[in-house]
């Protein structure tokens, strides 16, 4: 069972690493957001050439109760102004990885984009997750569908 706070949130233990002093802890930066950003913990100017991409520290660690997971995602502000996005997107952390959180950014901009400590980099999710037993069966039910894949269902 997961520990709730006072809100009925499902609480996150963080632990600020070093490089990470002095920054916000993730923060949701409206009522119904469902992400809380993260922030860069890079010690100078970081720039990221076109095509180029960087594994950019948070600056923090994080303890999930069990039964959920964290997604790193993209800001989609990043995204459109600069084609700065995450790859390995969505990235997941594990409940039982208590290691640093690092944001892989690639620029698919046409100019160079220069990452400050402090910035706004990603998004964090947090979310239940669910565990499948997986079953070894001969054949598999039949669908209107099947195997038809990557726009059979019409569309482009």
């Amino acid at each position: 069972m997961s520990e709730r706070g006072a809100d009925d949130d499902v609480v996150v233990e963080i632990r600020v690493l070093p490089g990470g002093e002095g920054l916000p802890l993730p923060s949701y930066m409206s009522a119904d957001a469902a992400g809380c950003d993260l922030f860069a913990a890079v010690e100078s100017d970081l720039t990221l050439a076109p095509g180029g991409r960087a594994l950019v520290p948070a600056g923090i660690a994080i303890a999930l109760p069990r039964g959920y997971e964290a997604q790193v995602r993209p800001r989609s502000g990043l995204a459109i102004k600069h084609g700065v996005t995450c790859l390995n997107s969505p990235g997941t952390i594990d409940a039982d990885y208590r290691g640093p959180v690092g944001i892989v950014l690639i620029n698919h901009g046409s100019d160079p984009f220069v990452i400050r400590r402090g910035e706004r980099i990603a998004q964090l999710i947090v979310a239940p997750v669910e565990r499948a037993q997986f079953r070894r069966v001969g054949e598999l039910p039949s669908t209107q569908r099947d195997s038809g894949g990557f726009g059979s269902t019409g569309g482009t």
